[in-house]
């Protein structure tokens, strides 16, 4: 018979027969480890990368991923591709090319409704506006939009802006040309 004292229930958390709580879910996770063990099975403290395996049939060696982040783990399609263009050299390219596939998040919507990237040679990024308004505008915050530029794809991709506004037609006609007053307002 036991005591009512003794009781399971009526113990305080802290203590049960005894022993510190901390001390008891220790005891209890050894003797845990010890069972598995005994069974043949790898564990202990901590978490190590799991014993190779073979796969059926294929006669090669699989590794188990653990807990902790790892390179064979899955990875996101933009960290993979940076990834390989790092390994391949092609960083500046691709940051290049992002000057272009993300010219509306560089350097914002309503500029980008008004002026387009044509070309970059040479860090030297050619932008074409739509007015010679939006050319003189896009000429005085030059230094603002080289900024947005380099903290978005990097310092160094775009060092200069070349901004053109609309072409006007050509008149001349081949390869000579006569001095004048050229074509007047005859258009009404």
């Amino acid at each position: 018979m036991s005591r009512a004292g003794d009781d399971v229930a009526g113990t305080p958390p802290e203590r049960l027969n005894g022993v510190p709580g901390m001390d008891l879910v220790r005891r209890a996770l050894e003797d845990a480890r010890g069972a598995a063990r005994t069974q043949g099975k790898d564990v202990g403290r901590g978490r190590r990368l799991a014993p190779t395996r073979r796969v059926a049939g294929a006669g090669s060696r699989r590794r188990w991923s653990g807990p902790a982040p790892d390179g064979r783990d899955p990875q996101p399609l933009g960290r993979a591709t940076r990834d390989v263009a790092k390994k391949r050299g092609w960083s500046s390219r691709v940051a290049e090319g992002a000057v272009f596939g993300r010219w509306p998040s560089v350097v914002g919507q309503h500029i980008a409704e008004h002026a387009t990237p044509t070309a970059l040679r040479d860090g030297v990024l050619n932008v074409s506006a739509e007015s010679t308004a939006w050319a003189t505008q896009l000429r005085i915050i030059q230094a603002q939009v080289l900024a947005k530029i380099a903290a978005e794809v990097g310092d160094g991709v775009v060092t200069a802006l070349k901004i053109t506004g609309p072409v006007a037609p050509s008149w001349r006609k081949g390869p000579l040309h006569i001095a004048g007053r050229g074509p007047r307002d005859t258009y009404g």
